[in-house]
């Protein structure tokens, strides 16, 4: 994780054995960012119209707020005031986006139950961003804004001052792609909320992993028949995604039902890695109708 933004984040972490982006030179610059142009964006159809393959979509970025630290360095009223001027911007949010936010600091019962029924919560509970420092006077200025039709959430200070995300069951990764950027845009329109973005490393987070365009897309989707065979293998490197269990970072496939992503987030736009995972998956589903 790290702890601050400062002029050099990564001297450490670009050396030697602890290089976490090898291929991306100490001369190389991040691009600039683009969701792509409106025919790219709808060129993303369903990708499982039928469903036999994809159970879900979903797609996220993260984003830190200029002016404050992360979460190793912010004290509590930086919390709380951060967390005022996102309100704000939740509260100008209209049409398919307009929603509640829940603070997780004096939350009751019935709301805290509902949100775990969602999978909507999250809580002091993850030991790599404990041991980061990611919890300190937790639960201020943590929250979870969401749609009535729960496609569209945003989480405030979990790990990231911002984690912007679209979901929904399916394939329809166009869909969950347009109301992404539509959210993302908004966002970063609101005269309170400046995101912070480095020429060289693309927008700025907590963990060095997600630097760049922090964008994960992602699906969890059926394939028993091709997951452990070289040809997945073979797909999976050279449209360059993770796979991963459906149950988060840390977890193991179970079953054929896996989770599988864009695993480049630097060096390369927000259309590019979409693309990239579009065309990963359309791949893999196209092998598993084979067999």
């Amino acid at each position: 994780m790290i702890s601050t933004v400062c002029s050099n984040p990564l001297t450490a972490l670009t050396k030697g054995k602890m290089n976490l982006f090898a291929g991306f030179p100490p001369t190389a610059k991040h691009p600039t960012p683009t969701f792509g142009t409106e025919e790219q964006i709808n060129a993303f159809v369903n990708l499982d119209p039928e469903g036999k393959f994809i159970v879900s979509t979903r797609i996220r970025v993260g984003r830190s707020l200029q002016g404050f630290p992360f979460n190793t360095l912010l004290e509590k009223d930086q919390y709380a005031e951060m967390e005022k001027r996102l309100k704000e911007a939740f509260n100008s949010f209209e049409g398919e986006l307009k929603g509640t936010y829940y603070p997780l600091e004096g939350m009751d019962d019935a709301t805290r139950k509902q949100l775990i029924e969602d999978h909507f919560l999250f809580q002091e509970c993850d030991r790599f961003l404990k041991s980061a420092g990611g919890y300190h006077h937790f639960p201020t200025g943590r929250g979870i804004f969401h749609n009535p039709a729960k496609d569209f959430l945003i989480w405030v200070n979990e790990e990231d001052h911002l984690r912007i995300i679209s979901m929904q069951m399916g394939g329809d990764l166009g869909q969950v792609y347009k109301r992404l950027v539509h959210g993302a845009n908004k966002m970063e329109s609101h005269p309170k909320v400046k995101f912070t973005r480095n020429e060289r490393l693309g927008y700025l987070t907590f963990c060095p992993t997600n630097l760049g365009t922090t964008l994960r897309s992602s699906v969890h989707i059926k394939l028993p028949k091709t997951l452990e065979t070289p040809e997945f293998n073979a797909i999976i490197d050279k449209y360059e995604l993770q796979v991963r269990g459906t149950m988060g970072e840390h977890t193991e496939t179970k079953g054929g039902l896996v989770d599988i992503s864009n695993k480049r987030r630097l060096g390369l736009t927000e259309y590019d890695a979409v693309k990239a995972m579009y065309d990963g998956i359309k791949a893999l589903i196209a092998l598993e109708a084979k067999k």
